[in-house]
């Protein structure tokens, strides 16, 4: 790109529309996101050698910054454009390191530019004020990257091997983990209480109806829960119908409701689950194109500002946009006098952006509605009018509360409500609300009462309440507590609920969220071993430390320090735990959960085994995790997994009804039944075959239930379906492999050749066809979720017929003949490889194998040799330790 400046931007979309902008002296390209990570082996970040870290140019983006480094090559300037955050930042200083170390930034300048919305003036006046890179922002990177690193790399190790089944824990989303399961633990330890309240049905003189709510009683004012049970209620609503009802007391006050301030992004994932039910991820999703550009007559528009930032800050010329046109549209009754400011305490990187608003206050939903798509136009529509509503003027509402008391002055009731008097910002703006108490809510419109009126009684009842347990977090009010507690960043929240829910630690179950136990496994783990590095205080306490290197405050390596040698040290004591001492503490911690206490709060009954009568069931941990065991293993050989805990001693059927023979298959004779074990449900064929001396000689087939299946509803046919498994569906049309679905140890799949891919939660495994086959597996990609590999055939070997197939695997791409394997090298385009050069490929990996096979012996022999000299050396140096141990201690037994 002789001449020309070169502009780094994150997306291919991005990149489009800013070269549209910059015109023919630039050039746009995109980094497609990070370049470089921290490669996930031990050692990539180093303690030891002052917190050095490795990075790796990942192979996706090898090609990226191939791009790149061409383009700079006789360049003017490089412009380092990406997004205007710290991450952005991170990723802008990757790509000037690895061009420096390939030596090709020598001869140009390099500059960084940031623009907070894709617009043509945004973009421009950025280009026209460079600045280097902020190495604050850059410290405050690498440091959290560190923390994460360390703490990912170091715990999961300890997970694996003292806690069986557990994947890994991360700094954050374990606290997040953490909140969800100490919520359900709360729930599960709510003990309701009991109480009444009496609601009567008024009439005013003209015959207006109203309500109105006991409030005092014999000259007491009642508490929540002063009418404690029937008995009382029944008193109390004998008093309120005694008769004679007047207006003590009128109280009228007006009162103005403000605006909510414009979304940041913790705030817009709120609304937009609360609003749109969409989740976290989706909402990003949504306003990353939103930001990046969508097509408006053929040209590509950014219609909203960044859409990663903590600041409610709106630039003054948005302001007067949107004071504009409220002016124009609504008229100057809803044009407050002056402009309103917001301010936000949040005081991290991000607060020096602004808000998230629409990049043209004039661009209405209603006329760029046809350009988007369905959800992309709720999400813009959303943040307009909030954007807008934060400008306009306050609603204001006339409250009253009227007093009325019984003849006797027994009983006074009163009857509360509201009237907007200006809607102001209402009439474009509602912000909903997490879970609000009925009893919270404003009453409606009330007639026109005066003092000494008296008003009939239409009728009068008494109400049964009982308390409720706090609610389950939803995506929204989960976003909203860890912001009020400091966890993470509003930026990483999407992607901490992904991550708790790709592992399985928890699931969204009408949109609430509730803990699997394999989380709260892990979060009686680490609160009973790691308390102090995942409670809610640290975390926040180092997210502000983290901030201060951002601000240039504290030194990032003073703070990786301090953390590593105390988190370093509890690690070293959490290796040397016992499995008893792990499983004591756990099954202390979670026994109220497995084992609910009785009436009287005693857990010990359900805790009785119903298999022999007189054994202790607890937690126990085997292979693939927990499960529940008698104490009186082995005479005793009940199992249960963790989901039929509860019911053990319940009076559930499936406590103590398996295995349930289910009929018999009408092929092999053998008895097909449902059975339960450790780690879940499945399904048999037959019995294990023994030989003589007891020991099993042919083991039974089986199959796992699916996780939507109940055991006790299973038939017949599902049984010998799953037993079927897995099962041919054809040949693919396009590479000719077989295709066939079954179920492993992660779940339903599909095999395509050597290719594996989880089969989405839709689809059923026993009943998915072909076609649907083709289109999951063409969904997935070379490099799908859940994919080994994926192959198509080259053509036949000249040597023996049999097919070459080209594929993707765990360490890049290969091609393959019979057992051979052969890596294609890198900088070779997998789809470009013909089958000459396959075959060129695999010829000397076979040559190569074949010459490692004869040399084999020898070196093999030499290893046995060398290893039974090292073992006679090690048994005479014990023997020679044992002897002179004992002579040492004979004296002593002597004289004793």
């Amino acid at each position: 790109m002789t001449g020309q400046n070169v502009v780094v931007v994150e997306s291919p979309a991005k990149a489009k529309t800013i070269n549209k902008y910059l015109g023919s002296d630039y050039y746009v390209l995109a980094s497609y996101g990070h370049i470089r990570d921290l490669p996930p082996k031990d050692g990539s970040v180093q303690p030891d050698a002052d917190f050095a870290m490795e990075w790796e140019v990942d192979g996706r983006a090898k090609k990226r910054i191939d791009e790149i480094a061409k383009a700079c090559k006789g360049a003017k300037a490089l412009f380092l454009a990406t997004d205007p955050d710290r991450e952005g930042e991170a990723i802008s200083w990757h790509i000037q390191e690895e061009l420096t170390k390939r030596k090709v930034l020598a001869p140009i300048s390099v500059q960084r530019v940031v623009f907070n919305e894709i617009t043509k003036s945004a973009v421009t006046n950025a280009m026209a004020n460079p600045r280097d890179l902020n190495k604050e922002l850059i410290d405050a990177y690498l440091a959290r990257r560190a923390l994460d690193y360390l703490v990912g790399f170091t715990l999961s190790p300890v997970l694996w091997r003292k806690l069986p089944g557990a994947k890994s824990a991360g700094r954050v989303q374990s606290v997040a983990l953490r909140l969800i399961c100490e919520r359900e633990a709360e729930i599960e330890a709510f003990k309701p209480r009991e109480y009444w309240s009496i609601d009567a049905q008024l009439a005013a003189a003209d015959g207006t109806p109203f309500a109105a709510r006991l409030t005092h009683l014999n000259g007491k004012k009642l508490d929540k829960f002063d009418l404690g049970d029937k008995s009382a209620a029944e008193t109390a609503l004998a008093a309120v119908r005694s008769g004679g009802h007047q207006v003590q007391a009128v109280e009228r006050k007006q009162v103005k409701r403000h605006p909510a301030p414009p979304f940041t992004t913790s705030t817009l994932q709120q609304e937009a689950s609360r609003k749109l039910y969409f989740g976290a991820t989706k909402t990003m999703t949504l306003a990353q194109k939103l930001y990046e550009g969508i097509q408006l007559g053929g040209e590509a528009v950014g219609l909203i500002t960044y859409m990663r930032t903590d600041s409610t800050t709106m630039s003054g010329e948005a302001i007067a946009a949107a004071r504009g046109m409220i002016e124009d549209v609504y008229g100057s009754d809803y044009l407050p006098s002056g402009p309103r400011q917001y301010r936000t305490k949040a005081k991290n990187a991000q607060e020096a952006h602004e808000c998230i608003r629409p990049t043209s206050m004039r661009r209405r939903p209603e006329d760029v509605a046809r350009y988007l798509e369905p959800d992309q136009r709720k999400l813009y529509e959303l943040i307009w009018k909030r954007a807008v509503a934060c400008q306009m003027e306050s609603a204001t509402l006339d409250q009253v509360a009227v007093d009325i008391d019984t003849a006797d002055k027994s009983a006074r009731l009163r009857a509360s409500g509201s009237v907007v008097r200006f809607d102001g910002f209402l009439t474009l703006y509602i912000e909903s609300e997490d879970d609000k108490d009925d009893e919270d809510k404003e009453g409606g419109r009330l007639p026109d009462l005066k003092e000494g009126d008296r008003p009939g009684l239409l009728n009068a009842d008494a109400n049964q309440h009982f308390t409720q347990p706090p609610p389950r977090f939803t995506e929204a009010s989960l976003v909203k507590r860890m912001e009020e507690l400091g966890i993470g960043r509003p930026s990483t929240y999407a992607s901490i609920l992904k991550v708790l829910q790709d592992r399985e630690y928890v699931r969204l179950d009408k949109r609430r969220f509730q803990p699997e136990d394999r989380g709260r496994l892990v979060t009686a783990f680490l609160s009973s071993f790691y308390d102090k590095y995942f409670d809610y205080a640290f975390t926040a306490g180092l997210e502000e430390q983290l901030d201060d290197i951002s601000g240039g405050r504290i030194d990032w390596k003073t703070v990786l320090r301090d953390f590593w040698k105390a988190f370093r040290g509890i690690t070293d004591k959490a290796m040397e735990l016992t499995g008893q001492e792990v499983r004591e503490k756990i099954d202390a911690v979670l026994g109220p959960h497995f084992f609910p206490p009785d009436e009287k709060g005693d857990t010990e009954a359900a805790r009785k085994c119903p298999s022999c009568g007189n054994g202790r069931l607890s937690l126990n941990f085997g292979r693939y995790g927990a499960f529940i065991t008698c104490s009186n293993y082995p005479d005793c050989k009940l199992t249960r997994n963790l989901d039929e805990a509860g019911n053990l001693n319940g009076d559930s059927p499936d406590a103590t009804e398996y295995p349930r023979l289910l009929g018999i298959d009408p092929e092999t004779g053998l008895d097909v039944a449902v059975r339960q074990g450790p780690y879940g449900y499945y399904v048999q064929l037959g019995e294990a075959e023994k030989d003589a001396k007891g020991k099993t000689k042919t083991k039974p087939k089986r199959a796992s239930l699916l996780k939507t299946m109940e055991p006790s509803t299973i038939d017949l046919e599902t049984a010998l379906r799953l037993l079927s498994l897995p099962r041919l569906l054809g040949d693919h049309p396009e590479s000719k492999l077989p295709v066939a679905a079954g179920i492993g140890r992660f779940g339903p799949y599909l095999k395509h050749g050597d290719a594996y891919v989880s089969l989405p939660k839709d689809d059923d495994v026993l009943t998915i066809g072909l076609n649907r086959a083709v289109t999951v597996l063409a969904e997935a990609g070379p490099k799908g979720k859940g994919r080994a590999s994926v192959a198509k055939e080259l053509g036949p070997h000249p040597s023996d017929g049999k097919p070459i197939s080209l594929g993707s695997g765990r360490f890049g791409p290969y091609v393959k003949h019979g057992n051979i394997y052969a890596s294609i090298p890198r900088g070779t385009e997998p789809d470009a490889v013909t089958l000459e050069q396959a075959i060129e490929l695999i010829a000397a990996k076979a040559a190569k194998k074949a010459a490692g096979k004869s040399a084999g012996p020898k070196q093999s022999g030499a290893k046995k040799a060398a290893a039974k000299k090292s073992t006679a050396k090690k048994s005479a140096a014990k023997k020679a330790k044992s002897k002179k141990s004992k002579a040492k201690k004979a004296p002593a037994r002597k004289a004793s």
